[in-house]
């Protein structure tokens, strides 16, 4: 099959790559209709040493069921599922309190012998635990609505969830984004009654604005955060979309004392600003990798009847061939999210 691989920073390539198969009975093979380049993608794009081997990415994908192991129940092929974004049994005791990104038996796609989902088709392990069958046909003007599902809407859902976003509330999220602008949708959704969206790329603001962030700030630093208190006075939700030291510092800088702050963004720095000034705050920081799979029956149904449209945020369309231009079109900020076809 064709894959995409990277080989270090700024090196992906599309080459072949022997079939998935069946490894063991839990598994199943998924031939690839729709995958997309995640942000979490640019950075190795940016950073990772050069290597002989290779890596094969991407951690969204749905696709069509061809093949189960003996022991996969409740699939079969031709069903088109979406995978979330790490593999999981569904049923240990992390996973049974809704946190599979925790799963003691799951992992990642692209690493331990598994395929990434940037290629034609992926062994999945823990089908039954990690796959969700989706009701439309395989050329439904859906997907990619439901692809967002894979990771991007269910991450920004967590956000909201985590930073407790309610009827009626006030939440910034810092990042314009992917993430960031599902995280509008998950807020809106939930209830939130004004929604700030830090953010200076006009096309995606204008799409926040679209999902219903009510305003806009594009100033950065200090300026930008006197700016949201100006709006706000202060906001008491954070959603914090971007993983950078200086969108951290941007949420504390804007949330009131006794505010949440939840970070969605996967850290780019080792240290922050968490010492005796914030403690005194009585801030609460959360968030963390979502774990999608709890999400996705949730999320589902607003997909199907068009409540919330997260597909939006795929503004070009690659095939897998083209897998290196998409990431350069998205390390340029020239595309917000590419979505690949195999």
């Amino acid at each position: 099959m064709r894959a995409a691989v990277m080989y270090g920073a700024g090196d992906v390539r599309v080459e072949n790559r022997p079939d998935p198969k069946i490894v063991r009975p839990t598994d199943a093979v998924v031939r690839t209709l729709a995958a997309c380049v995640c942000g979490s993608d640019l950075w190795p794009y940016a950073s990772m040493p050069a290597t002989g081997t290779g890596r094969p990415m991407g951690h969204e994908f749905l696709g069509v069921v061809e093949e189960t192991g003996a022991d996969v129940t409740g699939l079969r092929p031709g069903d088109l599922v979406v995978a979330p974004f790490t593999y999981s049994d569904n049923t240990c005791d992390y996973c049974a309190k809704g946190l599979q990104i925790s799963c003691r038996n799951g992992g990642r796609y692209g690493f331990d012998g598994v395929d990434g989902g940037q290629g034609e088709a992926v062994r999945v392990p823990y089908a039954n635990g990690t796959l969700v069958t989706l009701p439309v046909a395989a050329d439904s003007a859906l997907i990619p609505s439901l692809l967002a599902l894979s990771d991007v809407m269910t991450t920004g859902h967590h956000g909201a969830v985590t930073a407790g976003v309610g009827r009626g509330d006030t939440v910034l999220v810092v990042g314009d984004g992917a993430v960031g602008l599902c995280a509008v949708i998950a807020a809106r959704r939930l209830g939130a009654e004004r929604i700030v969206l830090a953010g200076r790329h006009a096309v995606r603001t204008d799409l926040g604005r679209d999902f219903g962030a009510t305003d806009v700030v594009a100033e950065r630093g200090d300026e930008g955060i006197a700016r949201i208190r100006e709006l706000t006075g202060g906001v008491g939700k954070v959603i914090e979309a971007v993983g950078t030291r200086q969108a951290l510092d941007t949420a504390l800088g804007a949330v009131l004392d006794g505010g949440t702050i939840s970070r969605l963004g996967a850290p780019q720095y080792e240290e922050g600003p968490l010492g005796r000034a914030e403690f005194m705050r009585n801030l609460t920081l959360t968030g963390g990798a979502s774990p999608a799979r709890a999400y996705i029956p949730e999320l589902l149904p607003d997909v199907l009847d068009g409540s919330i449209t997260p597909g939006r945020v795929f503004d070009e369309i690659f095939p897998l061939d083209r897998t290196p231009d998409a990431y350069r079109a998205m390390a340029d900020r020239r595309v917000l999210k590419p979505l690949v076809r195999p």
